[in-house]
């Protein structure tokens, strides 16, 4: 009697093959670049707005900080990854914006899934921003809210989509979007939610450290900081140069978190290098206001720049210059021909764009020299693809 030969096993991820090569033929593939310790590229790219991530003050309060407490929280904040640490680095920035109390979490995404999801329930309406930020979405789906998704800095859509809604609803917004660079109308949408009694839930990622008295942030800059019916989740990644993320507003809303919120309690506390690297800039900010606006004139004169030469550059309302380019081919090619010229910057294409409209994206920094300014600006210009200027 014969032996049946064995199947060939069937390649349950065989589908990854197709979608790569879709991904390539529509100039959407991406990949791992993994940088040295010491870039001979100017960049243009991180988010390091106020030149922290490096500064010996804060690079030397994370080493001392690792080795004080260890290399890792070693377990939740609800079991071992809380320290004293944490407790101080929440005390200080709550002070610095104007929050009557902070909670500290491992990313910033996190702090934003956090956010939405403990504070809505089943029959609570969400109004989101068609631009906000990939955290902010992925929080509005998993917080089996109802949500409505309102075209961009539109106040008046907010207010049509609250119109007759009479249960829990949470208006959510970045602060600055990541996109374009642009701020939304904060005032104006304070002003909605409060006319049909709902919390405003804003990420200020993009603004804490560089918007506000000193950098105190945009909620501060707009009047809400401290408001018993506003939010604010940001990063420590950004502007303070280091890792984690934060939310901020009323204490009663923290302590709900601590006690709702699961990538508060399943997560494992933010690492103590980074905490205390995040403390050591923030105390560096306080003594050192100044920064915030070097790195707001950086970008404003990035963008003098490259709209003078005819390129279609969005303006700036923090740090983000945003340059459009024809095609995500296109805006490839562009970013690696200044990579190879010795310039760093972002390629965001879809699905990284809400518009699906491809673009350089320029983060400005405040230890930028001007001579370093004009030559960027210059690379960019003499790099551009042809159908990227606006006269084109």
């Amino acid at each position: 009697m014969k032996s049946t030969p064995p199947t060939a096993p069937h390649d349950p991820f065989g589908w990854i093959a197709e979608h790569t090569a879709v991904r390539a033929a529509a100039g959407l593939h991406r990949e791992l670049r993994p940088r040295p310790a010491q870039s001979p590229l100017l960049d243009l790219a991180g988010n390091d707005y106020l030149g922290l991530s490096r500064h010996p003050e804060v690079t030397q309060a994370g080493a001392d900080a690792c080795l004080t407490w260890g290399a890792g929280a070693t377990g939740s904040r609800l079991v071992t990854g809380s320290t004293a640490l944490h407790a101080e680095l929440e005390a200080e920035i709550a002070d610095f914006t104007g929050f009557e109390a902070a909670l500290v979490l491992a990313s910033g995404y996190a702090a934003n899934l956090a956010a939405v999801t403990a504070l809505t329930a089943q029959g609570t309406l969400l109004v989101s921003d068609a631009a906000n930020h990939a955290s902010l979405i992925d929080g509005c789906r998993l917080s089996r809210a109802r949500t409505e998704v309102v075209p961009h800095a539109d106040p008046d859509a907010v207010r049509k989509a609250l119109a007759g809604h009479t249960g829990r609803a949470v208006v959510v917004s970045d602060a600055v979007f990541s996109v374009d660079g642009d701020a939304a109308p904060l005032a104006e949408l304070a002003a909605a939610a409060r006319d049909s009694g709902a919390a405003l839930l804003v990420d200020d990622a993009h603004g804490l450290g560089v918007l506000g008295d000193g950098g105190r942030g945009a909620l501060h800059a707009a009047g809400l900081a401290g408001a018993p019916d506003v939010v604010c989740t940001a990063t420590l990644s950004k502007s303070l140069g280091a890792q984690g993320g934060v939310v901020l507003g009323p204490a009663a809303v923290i302590d709900h978190l601590v006690n709702a919120a699961r990538t508060f309690i399943f997560d494992t506390g933010l690492a103590p290098a980074a905490a205390g690297a995040a403390l050591g800039a923030l105390r560096l900010l306080r003594r050192e206001p100044d920064r915030p606006a070097r790195a707001l004139a950086a970008a404003r004169t990035f963008h003098r720049l490259l709209t003078a030469a005819g390129l279609d550059a969005a303006p700036p309302d923090a740090c983000v210059v945003s340059v459009r380019a024809p095609s995500p081919s296109a805006a490839v090619t562009w970013a690696a021909d200044c990579r190879s010229a010795g310039l760093s910057v972002g390629c965001f294409r879809p699905p990284s764009v809400p518009d699906g409209i491809s673009r350089l994206r320029l983060t400005a920094n405040a230890t930028l020299t001007d001579e370093q300014i004009a030559t960027s600006a210059s690379l960019l210009i003499s790099t551009a693809p042809p159908l990227a200027t606006t006269t084109a």
